[in-house]
């Protein structure tokens, strides 16, 4: 399973916190991330991750041309509504993109829950 996990500036503390309170559906994934947020994630949880360039460096640009080409299966981007973000055509490319090729994206944590426990059952299951 190939995951891109994003966050903005605001939302970086509740993805590090989500990874860790998930790392047994983490840990046989192959992880991407815009620059920052595998940074951060890396340094709190030892999951090795493909980092990108920071998300207003072209980072989400690099995980939309991931999409693009069909190279992910989900995207876990923990977005702050209420600030304006200096690269948001490039976040709403990104989303169009995951819309047209069907690639779930979760844009908050409740969304990101579920994922996750649909991850967790599929992973239970192949193992029985």
């Amino acid at each position: 399973m190939k995951i891109a996990l994003i966050a903005h500036d605001k939302k970086k503390t509740d993805m590090v916190s989500f990874v860790q309170k998930n790392l047994d559906v983490f840990e046989p994934c192959e992880l991407y991330a815009t620059g920052t947020t595998g940074t951060i994630l890396n340094k709190h949880t030892g999951l090795k991750i493909n980092l990108k360039k920071s998300g207003p460096l072209g980072g989400d640009q690099e995980i939309g041309s991931m999409v693009a080409n069909q190279l992910l299966d989900m995207i876990i981007f923990f977005r702050d509504p209420l600030t304006a973000q200096p690269h948001e055509p490039d976040v709403s490319a990104l989303l169009r993109l995951s819309d047209h090729y069907e690639i779930p994206l979760a844009t908050n944590l409740s969304t990101a829950n579920y994922f996750v426990e649909a991850l967790r059952f599929e992973m239970q299951n192949k193992k029985v």
